[in-house]
């Protein structure tokens, strides 16, 4: 199931895909004040679906930059996601990213995995909802 964020949410849509062990959600290109509104509300959607047992995963293998403004984002995503249990976790993202979650101190908050989520809704190897 993909869902597409109104046009008030600033730009580039970012679709939500609920699989069947994790809500997926994929930005690409450069994530920054003009374009952290589309994630938030991805992020946000994103949530309404995930659980403790279906975590929310950013596919970050797409994504050439973020600012504060996209940090901002993951981590009021995952102070909403800590309410419920839920947890917000990072695929694939790249070098620039984890510096930025290094310099900010933030790193620590966001389980990463090497592999973006696959776009199948039954995938295989995930037994405990996240990826092997």
């Amino acid at each position: 199931m993909a869902e597409r964020p109104s046009p008030e949410a600033g730009g580039n849509a970012i679709a939500v895909e609920v699989l069947e062990h994790a809500v997926a959600i994929r930005p690409s290109g450069e994530i920054d004040i003009e374009t952290a509104p589309a994630l938030r509300f991805a992020l946000a959607e994103a949530l309404t679906h995930a659980s403790p047992a279906k975590p929310v995963t950013v596919d970050c293998s797409r994504v050439s930059f973020c600012d504060s403004s996209a940090l901002n984002a993951l981590l009021v995503a995952r102070r909403a996601a800590q309410e419920t249990g839920t947890v917000v976790r990072l695929a694939a993202p790249n070098h620039q990213l984890l510096r930025l979650l290094e310099m900010t101190g933030t790193l620590p908050l966001f389980p990463a995995d090497h592999d973006p989520p696959p776009g199948d809704r039954s995938p295989e190897g995930w037994s405990d909802g996240l990826p092997q």
